[in-house]
């Protein structure tokens, strides 16, 4: 299955990123064999919206689950409305994640966790 997670960095050894929309970068992994490719997130420094370009970006990708800290609620829409399932207030490395996520150890998220515009540094949304 090929899941997205927002990371800090460009290895499986990063951290990952507790934002969605403003992530640095998306970790893409194929966990079947733990193949992955990086993708730079183009949206980290949108003036708005960033939520669902990166959403669009994701589901662009063709990936079936998400994998971050925390998530809006455009965000969290956008990757729903396109049957991508999204596991929030996930932290560690990149391959810690991966490796909870197999383990059927993460769950779902049913909303989103944070309030939007929450990545543009403001403390309450």
């Amino acid at each position: 299955m090929k899941i997205a997670i927002t990371s800090t960095g460009q290895t499986l050894d990063s951290q990952v990123d507790q934002r969605f929309g403003r992530a640095e970068y998306f970790i893409i992994v194929e966990t079947d064999n733990m193949e992955f490719e990086v993708l730079s997130n183009e949206n980290i420094a949108a003036s708005g919206g960033a939520g669902i370009s990166t959403a669009k970006l994701l589901v662009d990708a063709g990936v079936k689950a998400v994998l971050t800290g925390n998530c809006g609620p455009n965000a969290q829409k956008t990757l729903t409305a396109a049957g991508i399932k999204l596991y929030t207030g996930v932290s560690g490395t990149v391959s810690d994640a991966v490796e909870l996520f197999k383990a059927g150890k993460l769950s779902e998220a049913a909303q989103s966790n944070v309030s939007a515009h929450f990545g543009m540094g403001k403390a309450n949304g």
